[in-house]
């Protein structure tokens, strides 16, 4: 009798489990189907990158795009929470911009300003000049200065020139050196004008330091139109970091900050060294809003039907610089977890545990969004399995390495992966433990990392050649939605789609030990 009730249950946990594998398989081919005929990715895309365009955190872009996300995947079955994550005392938006050089030979200028910068508040005309190093040149030109556009030194790493206390008491101090060197450079003015007929070579000059806009806080209330500083091909513009959480809406900056295609900044500063009569023409449409301004890493939610205490954790940053319209960084991560998430739930997927799919807010500002998370969730550190996390790569997801604890898992979940697509096969590569950090590294895994948390992610590739180069779009004015290849997008989002599915259907988590190096 014993034996018979021993044998009853044995067989029904079998056929059980026979049944959970088949349900599994037919959600996976039901994920392969569906990615591969009625794939939405570039559709998210499009909707983030031309209907919103750059997601600065502080914008009403990247309000919009979290609410939208939001609606989407409330639509599609997923509960959602809009997750606080902070905020930035004065919001920023941007609009058009545009300039020109007004003379002879007239030219369209090419140029982009940094975020949490002034515009010009409507169109502005003006003269150039060059801008003062020592005191006494300062003295010499401030009645220039009311209504000049200012050339300043040194090439542009898309900051913006800072105007806090600090950097004034860092300028205060290199002019005083630059006073130094100009009584030095007055000695060799005045001994080479007295060997000026005795044949003796010129002594040089003693150069200043460069350090851009020295009289920043003079030539501002002297009443200039803005500063103007050359900046490398392609264009980089990034937000003001020196100010920005100190920010008043009282207190903000009031003329323009204007980097400038290098070539046509050197055609502009000859001339001015030349005393040649022009102008410059700007509109600049920058705005400030009153704050603060909150912003939410946006949960989507595909609960767990055994551990539902449990997570396997799906995301990708949200937010973006906002000189160009954030596809590569990083609607190129956002538009295939979204997609995974879709494809997840149309299949009718039922993942043993939960799914948190997360697009977070303020990586671009220092991890802000996934840090606040995890700081606000200690509690579940240790209940998640693994951290996907995708950011700035249109390339296609074509392999995993793993280290040897984990190859027995990954090969099951992998094995479906050769089926999508021939043109993109999966490689899944025995790899060694990682080091755990001490510090995170600059996406939002590190944080996670830091907290021993494993973070499995997918590597990337060019396999039919497109030549993509994230440092030709990194942060510039080239992060646009054509540098995306579909065909790679689309396949990746499949391919995150049933990794993800296959982790949360586990019957364990994902061991640390083994996975981290002691």
């Amino acid at each position: 009798m014993q034996k018979s009730i021993r044998l009853f249950f044995s067989s029904f946990f079998l056929l059980f489990s026979i049944a959970i594998y088949s349900q599994t398989d037919s959600i996976v081919r039901r994920i392969i189907d569906i990615g591969n005929s009625d794939n939405q990715t570039m559709h998210h895309q499009d909707v983030l990158c031309n209907r919103f365009g750059g997601r600065l955190v502080g914008s009403a872009a990247f309000t919009d795009a979290a609410n939208w996300a939001a609606h989407k995947f409330k639509e599609w079955g997923m509960e959602v929470i809009m997750d606080e994550a902070g905020e930035v005392p004065v919001g920023f938006n941007r609009g058009p911009w545009f300039g020109r050089l007004l003379g002879d030979n007239p030219m369209t200028l090419h140029f982009a300003t940094p975020s949490y910068t002034a515009g010009t508040k409507g169109v502005l005309k003006g003269h150039v000049v060059l801008e003062p190093k020592t005191r006494a040149q300062f003295d010499r030109m401030k009645g220039k200065l009311k209504g000049a556009w200012v050339l300043v030194t040194g090439k542009s790493k898309g900051w913006p020139i800072s105007y806090s206390d600090k950097a004034a008491q860092k300028r205060d101090s290199i002019i005083n050196l630059n006073e130094e060197i100009e009584v030095k450079n007055r000695k060799i003015r005045y001994e080479n004008w007295q060997n000026r007929d005795k044949g003796v070579p010129e002594k040089e000059q003693l150069p200043y330091n460069e350090e851009p806009g020295l009289f920043y806080k003079e030539m501002v209330e002297a009443g200039i139109l803005g500063i103007i500083q050359s900046a490398p091909i392609p264009i980089t513009a990034l937000y003001d970091r020196e100010n920005l959480h100190d920010m008043e809406f009282e207190t903000l900056p009031t003329v323009a900050d204007i980097k400038l295609n290098e070539h046509q900044f050197a055609v502009i500063e000859q001339m001015a060294k030349e005393r040649q009569r022009f102008e410059l023409e700007f509109d600049i449409r920058n705005h400030f809003s009153m704050g603060p301004v909150k912003y939410h890493n946006v949960i989507g939610i595909i609960p767990g039907t055994e551990y539902p205490d449990e997570y396997v954790i799906l995301s990708a940053h949200l937010d973006s610089y906002d000189v160009a319209t954030g596809a590569v960084d990083n609607s190129s991560g956002v538009g295939p977890t979204m997609e995974a998430a879709r494809l997840i739930m149309e299949a009718g997927g039922k993942p043993k545990r939960t799914i948190l799919v997360i697009l977070w807010a303020a990586e671009e500002f220092g991890l802000y969004g996934s840090t606040s998370w995890l700081e606000r969730n200690a509690d579940k550190h240790d209940k998640i399995s693994n951290m996907f996390n995708r950011d700035g790569a249109p390339t296609v997801a074509n392999s995993i390495s793993v280290p040897p604890i984990l190859m027995e898992d990954f090969e099951k979940i992998c094995e479906p992966l050769n089926d999508i697509n021939p043109d993109f096969p999966f490689t899944l590569r025995q790899g060694e433990p990682m080091r755990r950090p001490t510090e995170p590294w600059s996406t939002d895994s590190g944080p996670f990392a830091v907290a021993g948390i494993p973070v499995v992610s997918f590597g990337t590739t060019d396999p039919k050649g497109y030549d993509f180069d994230y440092n030709e779009v990194w942060h510039t004015e080239r992060d646009l939605y054509n540098m995306i290849i579909p065909e790679y997008q689309e396949h990746t989002s499949i391919v995150t789609a049933i990794v993800t599915y296959g982790v949360a259907n586990l019957d364990h988590l994902l061991p640390r030990e083994g996975y981290w190096k002691e």
